[in-house]
């Protein structure tokens, strides 16, 4: 502990206190992720005398108490990517949810296109210079910092300090805790032989010195552990995991041909166990940005060979893919998979792609579908999408026909359905497959 920070920590209020602090009907921003401050959730859960107050958040970690019903016209959650915490709730109505690409977010806190009043954050403890990181999650907390007079926060000693545009002054805080609690943890998800088998596909489709987005789930890291035999990758992406540790660790990654902060990688936030957040901690190696640099198509676009990999819950046979919610059940969010697609379209050399298993719910369910269910959100649209992958192949929808995407998705699709998908995407189109 650093000799600063043991004097300001007697300064140190309840997490009643701090809650206190949040006026009634009043907007306030609540810190993601790994850097959910979980104390100040619980609290603010447990005050009975404020009304009114809405909360904005992205996905978060660990307990939600604020999401139960005895909260309910005291405090209401807005989800602008949704957690698993969230989605029955807002199935329910008794919390909302915004569809936004997350590289808007900051400009919508930045204009008061959401007037935020309160940000609760969860912090690194400050240095010699009385500067605080946002750690593990810069992404829209950023920006929600910037735009409101009141910041609340969990002070964590085990909130590692991450380099970038993650500072926040001590100075800045209107009331705190100090913890020193273990973050909020996400371990890799067990690969089977669909993920694997996909994994290998895509890297395969990987080049030496690409530039490498990725998601969280069993197919990125599936990808990520098969390129450990690549050269001169770079990383720019909107959040990682401990399998890109392993990739640099491996020496695969140099950002040695980026054109954006060359040389290191960069990321809005990150997620994972312990060993991703040591390898983070005050690393100059990884710079953390807002989501509105990350996720900038135009700065993508800059980077050679950008492969972007994102997943689907849905894809129909015109190659449109719905990726946020189960028909009119909302599982996440638009996110920034649009972002990186249209980024990686663009770079010279680049690939987006959408990865996903051809089936659903032990194999009772095809993922390639005639046509998405009715309520499902579109968040790749047919005229952006690229490759797509599935245990079964891989193709480029770009420069088809839609008779010429019904077939290629159909070979890529569980063989268990492709005759009823052919018949299906006849009867609606009249289309003869026989033809040229």
């Amino acid at each position: 502990m650093n000799h600063a920070w043991s004097e300001l920590k007697q300064r140190a209020m309840s997490p009643e206190a701090v809650v206190k602090l949040i006026p009634s009907n009043s907007r306030a921003f609540l810190h993601g992720g790994a850097a959910t401050p979980t104390a100040l959730v619980e609290a603010l859960a447990k005050r009975t005398d404020v009304e009114g107050v809405r909360v904005y958040h992205v996905h978060t970690e660990g307990p939600m108490p604020i999401l139960d019903k005895e909260c309910e016209g005291r405090i209401r959650s807005v989800s602008l990517f949704s957690g698993g915490a969230a989605r029955a709730v807002i199935a329910e109505g008794r919390a909302d949810f915004m569809p936004v690409f997350l590289s808007d977010i900051p400009s919508f806190f930045r204009t008061r296109r959401i007037p935020l009043d309160v940000a609760i954050l969860q912090l690194s403890p400050p240095d010699q210079h009385g500067l605080c990181t946002l750690g593990t999650s810069v992404d829209v907390a950023l920006a929600a910092f910037e735009s409101s007079a009141i910041i609340l926060a969990e002070i964590n000693e085990q909130m590692p300090r991450t380099r970038g545009e993650s500072f926040v002054p001590f100075s800045r805080i209107s009331g705190f805790i100090a913890t020193n609690r273990p973050m909020h943890l996400h371990p890799p998800e067990p690969e089977g032989p669909i993920e694997g088998h996909i994994g290998e596909i895509i890297a395969d489709l990987v080049e030496d010195g690409s530039t490498l987005q990725v998601g969280i789930g069993a197919i990125p890291d599936a990808v990520l552990a098969r390129l450990h035999n690549k050269r001169n990758l770079g990383v720019h992406t909107e959040m990682f995991s401990d399998r890109m540790v392993s990739l640099v660790e491996a020496g695969a990654v140099t950002n040695k041909f980026k054109a954006v902060f060359p040389g290191r990688i960069v990321t809005a936030f990150c997620v994972g166990t312990q060993k991703t957040f040591d390898f983070v901690h005050d690393n100059a190696f990884v710079t953390f940005a807002g989501s509105d640099r990350t996720n900038d198509t135009a700065a993508i676009r800059k980077n050679p060979k950008v492969v972007a990999i994102n997943s689907a819950i849905e894809i129909d046979l015109t190659g449109q893919v719905c990726a946020d919610s189960m028909g009119h059940r909302i599982y996440s969010g638009i996110g920034g998979q649009m972002d990186f697609i249209r980024g990686a379209a663009l770079s010279v050399g680049g690939k987006p792609i959408i990865a996903l298993p051809s089936t659903a719910k032990g194999g009772t369910i095809s993922r390639i579908t005639a046509e998405l269910k009715p309520g499902a959100g579109v968040v790749t649209t047919r005229g952006h999408i690229h490759w797509v992958v599935t245990e079964y192949g891989a193709i480029n929808l770009q420069g088809m026909t839609l008779r010429e995407r019904a077939e290629a998705l159909i070979s890529i699709a569980h063989p268990d359905y492709r005759p009823e998908l052919r018949r299906t995407v006849a009867a609606i189109r009249h289309f003869d497959f026989g033809g040229a």
